[in-house]
């Protein structure tokens, strides 16, 4: 594994679902190797917040350094939530344009906002009203036209945003096919602000070959390939993977801890076996795959407890 620049820094990118209070508290006990972990998006619905959200921003659930997320369509939304943001302490926060999934586009928000400027445009205006806060932007390349992204740029380089990281695909691919490194390169070259890249990080080679091709880059975010092995950034910044024993027992540890505290808040043990089983829908997917596919059909915690013990026993580090 070659030495990584100590100048690149990795982010802990949000998943809706996954990557909770709960989880990024145990990553970055077990594991770190993070600057910070986005919170999942915080979003208006029927004008209101949903409690989960809410709960999940609040400074107390959050050992971790965190990074909260918005997802907005307009300025009206984006002013509250970004007042919620302000009365819970943050002083930063991080604007979504990169959600890929319909019914979120279709409101003109994520990724869905990137065909609309003059939407685009609103939205930057209204951050101007917090002045004792910054910004920056996650976004992907366009909706259905990575040209969209290259039509929005001379706006973005006005915004004073602190950063912005592109996930180099386009809405319309979700997270399937392969990130577009010529489209992402034209943004990188005219892009003003610190950049970062995401998209198809799997593996520390993975980080070090996006790296190499754009030097310019402040570092990288990451989610389903912390997902899959959470080790990962921790490898990176230490230049080497971790021997087996080690990983071994960081993962038995993780989970044991993820196990505890997410048995600590669920009403039953069914609610607890669908929490835990979506850990295992990006997490060690190089096990052995009759020991994933007993995880899945486990219908009771002792079933799915047998099956996790038996995966971990058969699982060597790659």
């Amino acid at each position: 594994m070659t030495c990584p620049s100590d100048s690149y820094r990795i982010y802990f990118a949000p998943l809706q679902g996954y990557t909770d209070a709960i989880y990024r508290n145990v990553h970055a006990r077990i594991f770190g190797g993070v600057e910070a972990y986005y919170t999942p998006f915080v979003r208006l619905e029927g004008g209101k917040f949903r409690n989960k959200d809410v709960h999940d921003i609040d400074p107390e659930a959050n050992q971790a350094p965190v990074i909260p997320q918005l997802l907005a369509g307009n300025a009206e939304e984006l002013g509250k939530i970004a007042a919620l943001f302000a009365s819970k302490g943050y002083t930063h926060a991080d604007i979504n344009m990169g959600c890929p999934f319909v019914p979120i586009a279709r409101k003109h928000k994520g990724a869905g906002l990137l065909p609309y400027p003059d939407e685009a445009a609103a939205l930057f205006e209204a951050l101007k009203k917090f002045s004792d806060m910054t910004f920056s932007l996650k976004m992907r390349l366009g909706w259905d036209n990575p040209e969209e992204a290259l039509n929005l740029l001379p706006l973005i380089n006005e915004t004073d945003f602190t950063s912005v990281t592109v996930h180099a695909r386009i809405g319309t691919q979700q997270y399937k096919g392969v990130p577009d490194l010529d489209a992402f390169e034209k943004f990188y070259k005219e892009c003003t602000h610190p950049l970062y890249y995401n998209g198809d990080l799997l593996s520390a080679s993975d980080i070090t070959a996006v790296t190499t091709r754009f030097p310019k880059l402040e570092g990288v975010v990451i989610g389903r390939g912390l997902l899959a092995n959470p080790a990962l950034a921790l490898e990176y910044k230490n230049g080497a993977a971790l021997n087996e024993q080690e990983k071994q027992e960081k993962l038995r540890q993780f989970h044991s801890e993820l196990f505890a505290l997410y048995q600590a808040r669920m009403q039953g043990d069914a609610q607890l076996l669908g929490k835990l089983k979506t850990i295992w829908e990006y997490l060690l997917p190089d096990a052995d795959r009759k020991c994933h596919k007993k995880i899945k059909k486990s219908s009771r915690i002792d079933r799915y407890t047998e099956a996790v013990n038996e995966l971990f026993e058969q699982y060597h580090v790659q």
